[in-house]
């Protein structure tokens, strides 16, 4: 306790110095060489401020950073807020220390505890826990897919019809009468490589020439000094025997026929291999071509039908490839002809596919079934039975029958309490100096606002819906705060509320990741529908947080737990929209309520189709194409000095809108007509009605609900500025009559002076836009001279004391300045008389 003692007192001293802390650390930008034609701030602009900068060209160097103005805290008493915050934080997360048990699972029992009465108790944990491994355990439903079947069938049928085209394309056996040739004969010769052929074909020739036939050859004779097989033996005696009977005309017939049918077969043996290459796993077999058109039609049956059967008794995925080679081999056997049986189990092989799949609706049914026949566990026992002895770890069913008998020592546990308090005081303390070190500084609303979201995490949690509402808290946070305060809260949350509460730890952690990646990317939004995209995203990053979540708990295996795995992340990616649906329907309302200016505000604050907007661009045309100009000037002044540009951007827009109260007592609005203060010839009421457009200003800025942040650019634009025409003037007027006191302060705006950078950088802008529009023909350090002299008098009237901005700063803006300046005067070509004369055809 001492130890959070000294760390709250720690803390409550940093927030008592940052209270009073008002200037900024602004850091000075990297300097070089003062250019001849520049005119600098001097040492004497600013009493007491020392002079060692030189102006640096933009060009030349990269500005530092332009830290804004830290802002003095509006919290009276920071400790009694800290310990506030601290406790309202403790009290809403800490419901786990309410009615902790004493004795839980897993602890060792301090003394032996007897059974006060006979009891039965169901054991909840662990029958949910029985039904859920029934549930992930339970064995998958098939059933077959006809698509498949269909598919199988049908590539069976192409194949063996492209076999029947080259079996037709071969020819059939006998292809001459058997009394010409033997069957068998026959099949040999068409069979034969041509080698073989031209040698037999060589020895007959004789018998077919009739000019060279002589009978006394005899085959004995032509087989003396020649080397042949028996094969081919038998087939030149077939071949002598009809020559020797026949004409040779008719012999030289038969040869051409020969010849013809092996052609055939020698090309059909082409295709036949060409298609068996094309077909994977299925071998050249010769003997299919020798089949004759019955065996051929025969088999075709016997495959189709053993397709058939064993796509009716099912194939699963993962089937082992000798399992499925044996079982087509049963299927074919003694159905086909022993010499085609390889070829047909291959052909078979090479179409079948699985075709069981998992039928998830009755796989779900078994395993709802299997989960509902689990049952309840139950705990007894008797009366004076031990319970626990001292010293025994306490289990899941013992702590049952304990808690049964209110012997588990429920308690309110202090001590635990004060520990998590401790924790949340260094979670807050962690938080405040994470805010320390970026440039947003907040406000008691602020804080107040992200106590509430915290407060809104347990809430939720009680009930039972705080994994659901993490991403919106992550969304808020990170859009109003920015990605490193926003991913901050959430990973206090996401750390803190699982130690204070029971939480379901996989849908929590889930949560929090959507949440985290909902922080770092909110602030880059810009407008609502972008924020609505990326609840898409965090959708998704939620949903497979948990599907990876669950597959590092529980790893399966099983196609019914997967299904019911992706149908919990989905469910989760849904929740992830929801949730940024509603923090995007929020966000609106809480920016209103807590007048918070985040991107996507200032954005639609600088819609020109606002009224406002469109209201000043009607009645002072010429103050709104003014205010166009100066928000350039100042958007690249906060650009380069690292400030909100969009606050910046949004702040201009809006800086005048106090001149519609009299938009022609402006000169940017008289458009060449007469001036209206010659006619009034009173300074003193010109003043009033020049003044008159601040005061105005934030009445309109207000009935408009414009953020407090944008109502400081009306005033603090214009500081406590003298009105220096008027002013002169009715020094003019008191020189002729002496009656008249001229008072510096009647012609000096009220103020305040600009508190931030980015107000300070706006005042300049204003100050220089009229002067850079005069200008036409002067050179860029002619521009820049003039644009210094305006700044110096701005800084030596004290303007900018408050702002943040230093001398250095100047002579960058000066800079930036002047290139604006020379973008919006760029040279243009000097058209012809003649190129604009029009064309009369």
């Amino acid at each position: 306790m001492k130890a959070i003692q000294e760390f709250v007192a720690a803390v409550e001293h940093w927030w008592a110095v940052e209270q009073q802390t008002i200037k900024p650390k602004i850091s000075r930008p990297t300097l070089l060489p003062r250019s001849p034609s520049l005119e600098p701030l001097q040492a004497s602009d600013k009493p007491g401020a020392p002079c060692s900068a030189q102006p640096a060209r933009l060009r030349k160097g990269r500005p530092q950073p332009c830290r804004p103005l830290r802002r003095r805290k509006n919290i009276r008493h920071p400790r009694l807020a800290f310990v506030l915050t601290t406790l309202s934080l403790t009290a809403i997360l800490g419901q786990r220390f309410y009615n902790q048990p004493g004795l839980q699972v897993g602890s060792v029992a301090p003394n032996t505890i007897f059974a006060p009465a006979d009891a039965r108790v169901e054991d909840k944990e662990t029958t949910e826990e029985r039904r859920r491994d029934a549930r992930n355990g339970a064995l998958q439903v098939l059933r077959i897919e006809s698509t498949t079947d269909e598919a199988v069938l049908r590539s069976l049928g192409s194949l063996m019809a492209e076999v029947g085209d080259i079996r037709r394309q071969a020819g059939t056996v006998p292809f001459v009468a058997t009394s010409t040739l033997s069957t068998q004969m026959q099949s040999y010769l068409r069979r034969s490589d041509d080698a073989t052929w031209l040698k037999l074909r060589s020895l007959i020739d004789p018998l077919a020439n009739e000019s060279a036939r002589d009978e006394r050859v005899t085959l004995d004779t032509l087989l003396r000094n020649q080397t042949i097989t028996p094969d081919q033996q038998t087939a030149l005696g077939e071949l002598w025997a009809y020559g020797q009977r026949s004409s040779s005309q008719e012999l030289r017939q038969l040869l051409d026929s020969v010849e013809q049918a092996r052609q055939g077969y020698q090309e059909a043996m082409a295709n036949f291999t060409l298609l068996v290459a094309q077909a994977e796993g299925v071998a050249e077999s010769p003997q299919v071509l020798d089949l004759s058109l019955q065996d051929w039609a025969n088999a075709q049956v016997e495959i189709r039908k053993a397709a058939e059967r064993m796509l009716a008794q099912g194939i699963s995925s993962g089937l082992p490839p000798e399992v499925l080679d044996r079982a087509v081999y049963l299927q074919l056997k003694d159905t086909l002809p022993r010499p085609i049986e390889p070829f047909a189990r291959q052909l078979l092989l090479s179409t079948l596919e699985p075709n069981l799949i998992e039928d998830s609706d009755r796989t779900r049914l078994q395993a709802d079934m299997a989960a509902e026949a689990v049952k309840p566990v139950f705990v007894e026992v008797q009366q004076g039975e031990l319970i626990v002895a001292a010293g025994d770890v306490i289990t899941q069913s013992r702590f049952v029958l304990l808690d049964s008998f209110n012997l588990s020592q429920r308690r309110f546990n202090y001590w635990g309490l004060a520990m998590f308090g401790g924790l949340v005081a260094g979670g807050v303390g962690l938080f405040l100096l994470v805010e320390r070190w970026v440039p947003q500084r907040l406000r008691q609303q602020d804080y107040l606002l992200l106590t509430a979201m915290v407060v809104s995490a347990g809430v939720m949690k009680m009930a039972g819906v705080a994994a659901y509402g993490l991403p919106a808290i992550g969304l808020l946070a990170g859009s109003f705060y920015g990605p490193v305060l926003g991913g901050t809260l959430v990973v206090l949350v996401a750390v803190l509320l699982p130690i204070g509460a029971t939480v379901s730890g996989i849908s929590f952690m889930a949560g929090a990741a959507g949440a985290f990646v909902c922080s770092l990317l909110a602030g880059r939004m810009r407008s609502r529908e972008e924020l609505a995209l990326l609840g898409g995203s965090v959708g998704l990053t939620q949903g497979v947080a948990y599907l990876l979540l669950t597959l590092v708990v529980s790893p399966v295996s099983l196609i019914s737990a997967w299904s019911g795995m992706l149908t919990g992340a989905a469910l989760q990616g849904i929740y992830g929209v929801i949730s940024s649906i509603a923090a995007l329907g929020l966000s609106p309302y809480l920016e209103h309520l807590f007048d918070l200016v985040t991107p996507i505000r200032l954005a639609e604050l600088s819609n020109p189709n606002r009224p406002m907007l469109k209201r000043l661009a009607s009645e002072a045309p010429g103050t709104f194409q003014h205010t166009v100009f100066v928000s350039s000037l100042a958007e690249a002044a906060a650009r380069a000095l690292s400030c909100n540009v969009e606050l910046v951007r949004a702040g201009t827009l809006y800086h005048d809108i106090g001149k519609m109260h009299d938009p022609q007592g402006f000169i940017e609005n008289q458009m060449g007509g007469p001036n209206k203060h010659d006619v009034l010839n009173d300074p003193w009421l010109s003043a009033e009605i020049i003044k008159k457009h601040v005061t105005e200003g934030i009445v309109m800025a207000r009935k408009c609900r414009l953020p407090k942040a944008v109502q400081a650019f009306i005033p603090e634009h214009q500081g406590t500025m003298l009105i220096s025409y008027f002013y002169h003037q009715a020094e003019e007027m008191a020189k002729d009559e002496p009656a008249l006191v001229v008072k510096e302060d009647d012609f000096r705006y009220d103020g305040p002076i600009p508190q931030s950078p980015e107000t300070g950088i706006v005042m300049l802008a204003d100050s220089c836009e009229a002067a850079l529009r005069s200008l036409t023909d002067a050179t860029p350090d002619e521009a820049l001279a003039m644009v210094n002299r305006i700044l110096r008098a701005r800084w030596k009237d004290n303007q900018l004391v408050e702002s943040g901005l230093t001398r250095d700063h100047m002579a960058l803006i000066a800079e930036i300045f002047v290139q604006v300046w020379q973008q919006y005067n760029h040279k243009r070509i000097a058209y012809p008389k003649a190129a604009l004369a029009p064309k009369l055809s």
